[in-house]
């Protein structure tokens, strides 16, 4: 499939999706695998058979990976040897830019210095840590396994490994989370002083536990706003710059990675559950660990799902996911979108008038207020 469509940009990025978790966490919806004996030789044997594959596609040297993230799960849990064998293989099948920027999300107890100086030394420029919660209490009751100690050791011990651009993941909405304890959190992670920050809502999806079964003493609406409006009014006050719903950074340090999926851009993808965009190809590999080791143990790619974009839902995709960054997108595609459709002019007017939707030299991008609001009007845009 992969082969019978080529990309449209030199530039790629790559995806590695590593699914082991030690414990899984109460609200995580994530495609994860326990970390069974066996279970991470067969994984990386099969990864490399994936790599190996993927670069057989005739456009395969024509491309540049710019970017490179390994997500999870917990891909800490990667042995250094092992990692470092993963990004040489890449770099082997593939052309990678001198300057791509790589990146590895950490869990707190999984990482030491010895190991996060051994991931520098194999081409890692980027951590980003699942903290979630500073408050010890609320980490248990999320299922997470460091405690707030933890937490700044670890962030202690990526400082002393030499990593100067480093991502820190919080939530709000949590069940039972007070204003004081959210301030907290916030505090300390600002005084760590991170390059950047991820702030998401609490969702209980329905491959959660928490999703499954329900769980007590969610905040109301309004006091999720507050929590969003605390978070954004802070970061600010340090210089952080909101340039996408749930991210902040100080200059110079947006995730790269992750604007190409805001940007509509291509990227490859691998691991189990793995998601790819490639040309007009939106594809995602077999979830099951045992099924997608099976499939390339038997020499074919693992993908299970894909589809063709039409040109309007990849005008209606550009739209939405340009317009979760405070960059917005050309007024010209907003202008496409809505061309014939008075219905839908009438109702994107209020939110002009309300200031939620504001243009100004030719893009068209969403407020503060109107990143709050997002999704009733993404909804509009499908």
């Amino acid at each position: 499939m992969l082969a019978d469509t080529a990309p449209r940009d030199v530039a790629l990025g790559l995806y590695v999706h590593v699914p082991f978790c030690a414990k899984r966490c109460a609200y995580c919806a994530f495609n994860t695998a326990p970390l069974e004996e066996g279970a991470m030789a067969r994984y990386l044997g099969a990864l490399r058979r994936e790599i190996d594959l993927l670069a057989e596609a005739p456009w395969a040297g024509d491309v540049v990976l710019a970017t490179i993230f390994l997500g999870g799960g917990t891909p800490s849990l990667l042995p250094p040897d092992d990692l470092a064998a993963l990004l040489a293989a890449v770099r082997t099948a593939f052309r990678v830019a001198a300057d791509a920027e790589v990146t590895v999300e950490c869990n707190p107890e999984s990482v030491t210095r010895p190991r996060l100086e051994a991931y520098r030394a194999a081409g890692v420029a980027r951590l980003s840590r699942g903290d979630q919660s500073l408050d010890d209490a609320m980490l248990r009751r999320l299922g997470r396994l460091p405690g707030r100690a933890e937490a700044r050791g670890a962030f202690g011990a990526a400082r002393e490994a030499g990593f100067g651009n480093v991502s820190v993941d919080v939530m709000y909405g949590l069940p039972g989370l007070e204003p004081a304890a959210w301030t907290r959190t916030i505090t300390t992670v600002l005084d760590w002083e991170p390059e950047h920050l991820s702030a998401y809502g609490l969702t209980l999806d329905p491959g959660s536990l928490w999703g499954a079964r329900g769980v007590e003493g969610l905040p109301s609406e309004e006091a999720q706003v507050d929590q969003y409006w605390t978070l954004a009014r802070m970061a600010a006050a340090r210089g952080y710059e909101h340039y996408e719903i749930s991210n902040y950074a100080r200059p110079g340090f947006r995730s790269r990675h992750n604007q190409t999926y805001w940007r509509a851009g291509e990227y490859l993808a691998c691991g189990p559950g793995g998601c790819g965009f490639v040309g007009d190809v939106r594809y995602g590999n077999a979830k099951p660990l045992a099924r997608y080791c099976a499939d390339l143990e038997s020499g074919r790619l693992p993908i299970e799902v894909f589809e063709r974009l039409t040109a309007r839902e990849r005008l209606a995709e550009r739209l939405i996911l340009g317009l979760r960054t405070a960059d917005g997108v050309p007024t010209a595609w907003l202008a496409e979108r809505v061309a014939g459709d008075a219905a839908l002019r009438r109702r994107i007017g209020p939110w002009e008038d309300a200031g939620l939707l504001v243009e100004a030299n030719g893009r068209v991008r969403l407020s503060e207020a109107g990143f709050l609001l997002s999704d009733a009007l993404f909804v509009e845009l499908l």
